[in-house]
């Protein structure tokens, strides 16, 4: 049988660890027939390590998504190895220590604007770059962690999240009229670097423990991979400006 990915050409964010989303949606993409190219930064070499872990090669490119040199090449790059792009996939998100973990209301404005432009700015910056390469439209798709909700410990990654949302949404407004959709993935929590790098994630955790309708594996990404996999494929082809939960249904849940 035939993927439901089979002739399209995906760039892939974000693997940094075998655990991560990024990774298990390289994972089935390949495995669902693309052909899949891969971003690192700030360490390409931990992503070639990792890359090596998937199905089918797959090339890695340097991108600084908060860099407009590296932006600029990343057109040139692609074509030269795939040709063009069906579907690019945003797994970037940043925020400095001293605006997660508690410390809101003392987060300097530093911090605060790292935050954005690596976690929600670059969703536009990453989309336009490649925009050129999905001459026949093509599909985006970006993670975010359900910013409806003020999250014990995740601080300023909140408004960041927030702001990745909207900017999701007026990127699906904009690019309609070239059949680009733009659509989020909203995954439970993962012990991913990501992650590992929120103080006290372990209280973020527990709210899923306690209250997820289906049972949560922090262990397993795959779940998220596959809800990527299935908006970068043709079975969503009037689907944009969404958000599409991945997280045992924890978002249902009124108490």
């Amino acid at each position: 049988m035939s993927g439901i990915l089979d002739g399209k050409r995906v760039l892939v964010t974000g693997v940094l660890m075998e655990s991560s989303i990024a990774f298990h949606t390289a994972k089935v993409a390949q495995e669902q027939g693309a052909e899949v190219i891969l971003t690192a930064f700030p360490r390409p070499t931990l992503t070639e390590r990792i890359a090596k872990k998937l199905p089918k090669p797959a090339r890695v490119i340097e991108l600084d998504v908060t860099n407009d040199e590296h932006l600029a090449r990343v057109e040139g790059v692609v074509r030269e190895e795939l040709g063009g792009l069906d579907g690019v996939v945003h797994s970037i998100g940043f925020a400095p220590q001293d605006a997660l973990g508690g410390n809101f209301l003392h987060t300097p404005f530093e911090s605060v604007s790292t935050a954005m432009h690596v976690s929600a700015f670059s969703l536009k910056s990453l989309t336009t770059a490649c925009l050129p390469l999905m001459e026949d439209g093509g599909s985006v798709v970006g993670l975010t962690f359900d910013a409806q909700f003020a999250w014990p410990q995740y601080d300023w990654m909140g408004p960041a999240k927030a702001a990745l949302e909207a900017t999701s949404r007026y990127l699906a407004r904009d690019l309609g009229k070239r059949n680009v959709r733009c659509n989020l993935i909203s995954a439970g929590p993962l012990g991913s670097m990501a992650a590992k790098s929120i103080p006290g994630f372990g209280d973020l955790a527990k709210v899923w423990d306690e209250r997820s309708p289906l049972a949560w594996d922090m262990t397993d990404p795959e779940p998220a991979g596959r809800g990527v996999v299935a908006l970068l494929s043709d079975f969503f082809p009037k689907t944009t400006g969404e958000i599409v939960h991945v997280d045992g249904g924890v978002h249902i849940m009124g108490a």
